[in-house]
């Protein structure tokens, strides 16, 4: 087991070393620069490139992105042009509201997806399973942008049973039950908007694995001996189809990433995804880069914990 955590760990290290070569290139590639539309534009040209010498951005790309590294490894991911304040400053205020609506999402999303699952899979061809497919292919139709305008317009504005934009209604004092209510009413929009999307995929997985499972010599064998339909889905058929749900956990992160993006725009929750849109649009590179090297490291590290997971699931599947 041990053998396994720390070969997928060097396979791992690598991989986000090449993830912030290719973004710190990347964001040098984009035209303009972090001075670009902030300075006069009566001020003469010499000025112009005697102020990014001072900046340091005319320096060569190796030198930018060692001193990018080196800051990032004492926690220093740089300075904001924009927001004319520390990057890492920027980060922990946006941070801690991302984390948890992924956090509310993940949760709605199994709380969901694991009963659809396993009630289409284990009664399947039926009247009920149809429903539940006719969800997941309506749900795999419907761009996530468009269903969370949709909840917005219909839940927030229509209806007014929740807030339509930030993390917390203003006035209130952190660590009031008032401000934990609020924050909690303010998440729960988004994340079942990005929930009840997220959901069909895992609902498709889980009850194909069941079907098949069902099938499978060993369930045949468990029924002939006697043991009861509830023994024999609980034991034999639900342990055994949870295999892809852990293999689908990195996909969910890597889902959650890309989902933020466009949920926190829509619903103006200030998260990384909205932070994210906002840098990219103010030409804030420091940002842009902070933010893009969280996004890939967590994507990384979901598919590392999809990997451990299913290696306590199915030992099967360890690297000997």
């Amino acid at each position: 087991m041990w053998k396994f955590i720390v070969r997928r760990l060097l396979i791992t290290f690598p991989q986000i070393i090449l993830l912030s070569v290719l973004i710190f290139l990347m964001a040098q590639a984009m035209p303009g620069d972090a001075l670009t539309g902030v300075i006069d534009p009566n001020v003469s040209l010499e000025e112009k490139e005697e102020l990014r010498e001072r900046l340091g951005l005319n320096a060569p790309w190796h030198e930018k992105y060692a001193d990018w590294v080196g800051g990032i490894v004492q926690g220093d991911f740089g300075q904001s042009f924009r927001f004319k304040m520390p990057v890492t400053e920027l980060l922990e205020q946006r941070l801690m509201n991302s984390f948890w609506l992924s956090l509310m999402t993940l949760l709605f999303t199994y709380l969901m997806a694991i009963p659809l699952g396993i009630i289409s899979g284990r009664y399947n061809d039926t009247l009920l399973d149809s429903s539940i497919t006719g969800y997941t292919y309506l749900g795999f139709a419907t761009p996530l942008f468009i269903f969370a305008l949709v909840m917005l317009w219909v839940f927030g504005y229509q209806l007014g049973w929740f807030p339509t934009s930030g993390s917390v209604t203003p006035g209130l004092e952190p660590g009031s039950m008032e401000y934990v209510i609020s924050k909690f009413n303010h998440l729960l929009l988004p994340a079942l908007s990005m929930a009840l999307i997220q959901t069909v995929s895992t609902v498709q997985y889980l009850r194909s694995e069941i079907v098949d499972t069902k099938q499978k010599e060993f369930v045949i064998t468990a029924r002939a001996k006697g043991a009861s339909e509830s023994r024999v889905y609980n034991k034999h058929i639900f342990r055994n189809s949870l295999l892809p749900i852990a293999a689908f956990f990195g996909y969910e992160i890597s889902f959650l990433i890309s989902g933020t993006i466009f949920v926190e725009k829509i619903f103006g929750y200030p998260g990384m995804g909205l932070l994210f849109l906002e840098s990219i649009l103010l030409r804030d590179y420091s940002v842009v880069n902070a933010v893009v090297l969280i996004f890939g490291v967590a994507a990384i590290l979901g598919a590392l914990l999809s990997d451990i997971i299913l290696s306590i699931v199915d030992p099967r599947i360890r690297i000997k």
